[in-house]
């Protein structure tokens, strides 16, 4: 559960929490970025392009918002936006942003949050991005890649090819009009018409199926995806792909996130065993344990669009799919819990509304019988 205290809080023992984490340096130090939040789930953050103070959280109970860097905190539109946020995206010039709920799909401009037009298939959504017009955005929905012309007031089915399976990752390439990069059954797909048709890059498989896939930063046409533990990177959009370093010391972790330096020396990843940092191009690899959650699950990373050293890193108590497949099915917290656990809890709240009774009735006895003359 989320919770905003009134006052300012100490930062809390990142073991006992989810959270939001900031680093400056490309993953070597980190901090809360969360003061006064207890979150059980943070699932996504975005970083306004105009404004990098302006940061906005996709948690299990809605949108966070803080305009200073994460100083404070004040939950957005709750009374528009119900349940747990997937996904947050700004348009290129900030003017827009859309997020997907386990609601539906929402669009802010100058006149506040709205609810756009989407296909039923669309929620739960696994990823939101914007294109490189300001009006376009990418919606990866539940069964179907969407597509917003419109700056996300109405969203459409992207046709694609019978044979194309499921997309479990979607990222569009900064400075071109209509390329993607995506998941598909596993392996690390581009098209060049904006999902209309899918080209195999020859990276991932049954063997080892690609886990996420990820833009950089400093090189457009370069792009990095995760199998199996391992990194791989391309220079030429997924033509070629060579190996980075060695496999991560948890060899099923699955990556979430991916961030490296322009010379591909130094490279962070987030993953459901938390986040894993190399200062030498992948030959080894070092937990991040200081201040950072240990032992639960990290999201997908967010780096500043203004400074390429800083990235945010979300962590959530419950499993990331356990989240997504809640939404899914319609499901709530209440659903986790056991028929006998739940029949034991309301037994617990009658015995204690008796006990109440019984105890209240035995003070009145006696006041009476100590009022009574003798």
């Amino acid at each position: 559960m989320a919770s905003l205290l009134a006052s300012s809080a100490s930062a809390h023992d990142a073991s006992s929490y989810g959270g939001v984490f900031r680093s400056r340096d490309l993953g070597a130090a980190w901090l809360n970025a969360d003061v006064g939040l207890f979150l059980n789930a943070a699932l996504v953050i975005a970083v306004d392009p105009r404004d990098s103070s302006h940061l906005l959280v996709g948690t299990d109970l809605g949108i966070l918002t803080s305009h200073n860097g994460g100083r404070s905190w004040a939950p957005e539109a709750r009374d528009v936006i119900i349940g747990a946020v997937f996904a947050l995206a700004f348009s290129p010039d900030g003017e827009l942003t859309v997020c997907a709920a386990a609601s539906g799909v929402f669009r802010r401009d100058r006149e506040g949050w709205l609810r756009a037009e989407i296909p039923g298939s669309a929620i739960p959504a696994r990823a939101l991005v914007a294109g490189p017009a300001n009006h376009r955005f990418y919606l990866l929905g539940w069964r179907a890649l969407f597509a917003s012309e419109d700056g996300g007031r109405t969203y459409a089915v992207v046709p694609r090819v019978p044979e194309i399976g499921e997309m479990t990752a979607l990222v569009t390439i900064p400075g071109s009009a209509d390329i993607l990069a995506a998941v598909i059954d596993g392996r690390a797909m581009i098209s060049h018409d904006g999902g209309r048709t899918w080209r195999n890059t020859g990276f991932g498989g049954a063997d080892a199926p690609v886990d996420t896939i990820a833009t950089d930063a400093s090189r457009p046409q370069r792009i990095w995806a995760a199998a199996g533990g391992r990194m791989a990177v391309s220079d030429d959009l997924g033509s070629g792909w060579h190996s980075v370093g060695r496999s991560l010391p948890e060899a099923r972790a699955r990556v979430r996130g991916i961030a490296a330096s322009a010379d591909a020396t130094t490279l962070v990843i987030s993953s459901d065993r938390g986040i894993y940092r190399s200062d030498d191009g992948g030959e080894s690899w070092a937990p991040k344990e200081d201040n950072l959650p240990t032992h639960i699950e990290s999201g997908p990373l967010a780096r500043d669009p203004n400074d390429a050293g800083v990235i945010y890193a979300v962590f959530s108590l419950m499993p990331y799919a356990e989240v997504w497949r809640m939404a899914r099915e319609g499901g709530n917290l209440l659903a986790r819990i056991e028929p006998i656990s739940l029949v034991g809890g309301v037994s617990f709240c009658v015995l204690v509304l008796i006990g109440g009774c019984l105890a209240a009735l035995h003070l009145s006895r006696r006041r009476a019988a100590a009022r009574s003359p003798r």
